[in-house]
């Protein structure tokens, strides 16, 4: 490993950020000097105007430059480079980072890093950089990472953390004091001592707090706490979030398949798994699989074209049910003019039920045991916003049209289709989790198929009925 990446820098406090109205986000004023700075070759000025900001800072300034100026200061930084920024960045912008350091220095950056943020990295890139930045790291750093990237994606073992102060419950308080002192391979943070038995397996927990509290001479199987929670490597990240939500959790030991303690899981880590899975499902529920502002044009148009053609063969199907109406609308026009009204409030109304049901089957309060009782509820909530939108929506009609018939007609299609929202809003994202589908991915376009179809034809088939 090169010099340049042994030490990481020493965090100065500057004023770059502003707390407020604005959160903590970088000063305006302050990236316009590092702009102008960096235009003037003014090296010296940004070195130590940036050197000293805290990684997520200085990963925001280097996101938010031009590329010419991103790049220039990414060279300028190189020789001193905080490898802690490069989780922070953006994917694209990472892609920008290896290209510009390097195979070699990148893998030196990633070494420096610990296992769960190193894992994350090497993760994240394709097969062929993957395997050149293993091939330089060195030997111990990547069998860690190879081990973990043999794990499931999305489990304990892909996000756990290698580093972890593991003591036998033989020991005192003061042997343990002592090892925390003169041990050099010491995680950077930790929280509390795992208490393991001779095969290593976990039996307990000392929190550091605990430990400082009590004399040298107790024995730390008599302190620990046995009311721990052990994650098996193959646990799925969400339910890990979950049991630490539910738990109040700050660290969980992981364990192999024999019970052996390989890693843990710090709350820092479970906060990222939140923010992720909510991205996630945020995503999926719009179609999308990424969200990155600074991937190339044709590759974001690729990502989502996909999807958009599944909504095109969604839009066929409800101009199709409007075709079979087609001499009804030729006959009265106002039709043409109102059925958009049943179907957007139909498809508002759902999404709303939608999201609450996705909410909850990911947060695991929406279960077999409360589905039915969910379900009726969401089929009542759409009947009486139904009946309100349609005493509205009829009054509205039979004034702007003069004709009551034609606001009969739209109201009682504006309760049909606000009930199937409520009904299919809760149906579709149970149905699909019945059948292991994520309901994020593609419960939105069930949805709006049927509340356009149902829309659609409730609509013009009541007025075919009735008014012709």
């Amino acid at each position: 490993m090169t010099d340049s990446f042994s030490q990481k820098p020493i965090r100065k406090e500057i004023p770059a950020s502003v707390p407020g109205d604005e959160g903590f986000d970088l000063n305006p004023d302050f990236i316009d000097e590092i702009l102008t700075a960096l235009d003037e070759q003014q090296t010296e000025h940004v070195l130590e105007q940036v050197i000293g900001l805290h990684y997520a800072d200085a990963a925001v300034l280097i996101e938010r430059l031009p590329s010419e100026q991103r790049n220039h200061l990414l060279k300028i930084l190189q020789p001193s480079f905080n490898p802690e920024i490069l989780p922070e960045l953006d994917a694209a912008i990472r892609e920008e980072v290896l290209e510009l350091f390097g195979y070699a220095d990148f893998a030196a950056l990633v070494a420096v890093l610990d296992s769960d943020d190193a894992v994350y990295l090497v993760d994240m890139l394709d097969s062929e950089e993957r395997g050149k930045v293993l091939a330089r790291l060195p030997a111990e750093e990547r069998q860690v990472i190879e081990q973990a990237l043999a794990f499931p994606d999305y489990s304990a073992g892909r996000i756990m953390q290698r580093e972890l102060v593991a003591v036998p419950g033989y020991w005192t308080v003061g042997e343990a004091v002592d090892y925390l002192r003169t041990t050099a391979n010491m995680p950077d943070d930790f929280h509390a001592l795992f208490v393991v038995d001779p095969r290593h397996r976990p039996l307990g927990t000392v929190r550091l707090s605990a430990l400082l509290k009590v004399r040298r001479t107790v024995l730390l199987r008599d302190l620990m706490s046995t009311e721990m929670k052990v994650i098996p490597t193959a646990m799925d990240q969400e339910d890990i979030a979950l049991l630490f939500r539910q738990r109040d959790l700050l660290a969980a030991p992981v364990v192999d398949a024999s019970g052996r303690l390989v890693g843990c899981i710090t709350v820092d880590d479970v906060v990222d798994v939140i923010d992720e899975e909510a991205e996630d499902d945020m995503l999926r529920l719009a179609g999308l699989s990424e969200t990155s502002l600074y991937s190339a044009a044709m590759d974001t148009a690729k990502s989502r074209f996909t999807w958009l053609v599944v909504n095109l063969g969604t839009a066929v199907l409800a101009s199709l049910v409007i075709g079979m109406f087609e001499a009804t609308i030729e006959k009265i026009v106002a039709l043409a003019v109102l059925m958009p009204i049943v179907a957007s409030m139909g498809g508002n109304a759902g999404t709303q039920t939608l999201t609450v049901a996705v909410r909850g089957l990911a947060m695991k309060d929406l279960v077999p045991e409360n589905a039915r009782r969910v379900l009726w509820k969401e089929v009542l909530v759409g009947l009486l916003n139904g009946l309100a939108f349609a005493v509205m929506v009829g009054l509205v009609a039979w004034l702007w049209f003069d004709d009551g018939r034609l606001g009969v007609v739209i109201a009682a299609a504006m309760v049909i289709n606000m009930v199937c929202a409520g009904l299919f809003g809760i149906a579709i994202p149970l149905v699909l989790e019945r059948f292991k589908v994520d309901p994020a991915v593609s419960s939105t376009v069930f949805l709006t198929t049927v509340t356009d179809v149902v829309g659609f034809f409730s609509f013009l088939g009541l007025a075919s009925l009735f008014l012709l």
